[in-house]
């Protein structure tokens, strides 16, 4: 009888603890004053207006990091990245730590979301159309057009 591999355990943190209570906050705080970014970003996904899929956002996950858009059923995590985001070791480890849970990360620069919305939503996509896709650790450069899919319905240009 072989012996399964063993899965790593997360430290989740106690119903009502001091940090849950402030990721729980600080996710609020977020979904309450999202950057114009978000915003955007948000406008595209929200009410399965992408492929029809349900995304979730600043969702908190195994109680140590919040991602700004989820879709759970792809287990893709979609990123807006500003400055600050530059080449952070914080980042890199949540990254690292999110990957190992099985998450794919797509980071997007706040200025392509604003300016190349049809390009982002056609990298989220082609990440969901691809599943063992690499994730990239850096924000995306500048993601290509892509005319005809036919997928996304709803959202406006702007």
């Amino acid at each position: 009888m072989g012996s399964a591999p063993r899965q790593r355990r997360t430290r989740l943190l106690p119903k009502s603890s001091p940090e849950k209570n402030l990721l729980l906050d600080r996710a609020r705080q977020m979904r309450s004053n999202p950057t114009d970014a978000e915003r955007r970003l948000w406008s595209l996904l929200r009410s399965r207006r992408l492929d029809g899929l349900r995304w979730r956002r600043q969702e908190i996950i195994d109680d140590r990091y919040i991602a700004d858009f989820i879709c759970f059923e792809h287990r893709l995590i979609v990123e807006a990245d500003g400055g600050q985001h530059s080449e952070s070791p914080h980042d890199a480890e949540r990254d690292a730590y999110l990957t190992a849970q099985g998450f794919r990360i797509l980071r997007f620069w706040n200025n392509d979301i604003l300016a190349n919305s049809d390009g982002v939503v056609a990298s989220i996509l082609d990440a969901i159309d691809s599943p063992g896709a690499q994730t990239r650790a850096d924000p995306t450069p500048q993601p290509l057009s892509r005319k005809g899919r036919g997928a996304f319905e709803g959202a406006h240009n702007g």
